[in-house]
């Protein structure tokens, strides 16, 4: 743990433990959040044809989703619990190394 709360840069047991339960609820709320947004859209599971490309690429769809609502996700409940220094860094480094940090210009 004392490593983990280096590299981060964290001081404390309670951050750590805040900073873990933010990761947590985000995962979850991320994929609850994606199938709603893909109904009001206009993309239920019903629209696609009943052969294995149709599930898959309505699956493919809504993981696609899932990584942009898990970004803005994170920054919010960091907000909310009082860490949004470390997701807002930790967010931007995310962004730069999977070739979008041109989105934090």
């Amino acid at each position: 743990m004392q490593r983990l709360k280096e590299r981060w840069g964290i001081s404390s047991n309670f951050q750590l433990i805040i900073i873990f339960f933010v990761f947590s609820i985000t995962g979850s709320s991320s994929i609850y959040v994606a199938k709603p947004f893909l109904t009001f859209i206009g993309l239920q599971q019903s629209n696609f044809p009943d052969t294995w490309w149709g599930g898959t690429l309505y699956w493919s769809l809504r993981i696609l989703l899932i990584f942009p609502f898990y970004q803005i996700l994170l920054v919010i409940y960091g907000w909310l619990l009082g860490q949004f220094k470390f997701f807002w860094e930790f967010e931007k480094k995310m962004l730069r190394r999977i070739g979008l940090g041109f989105l934090l210009n």
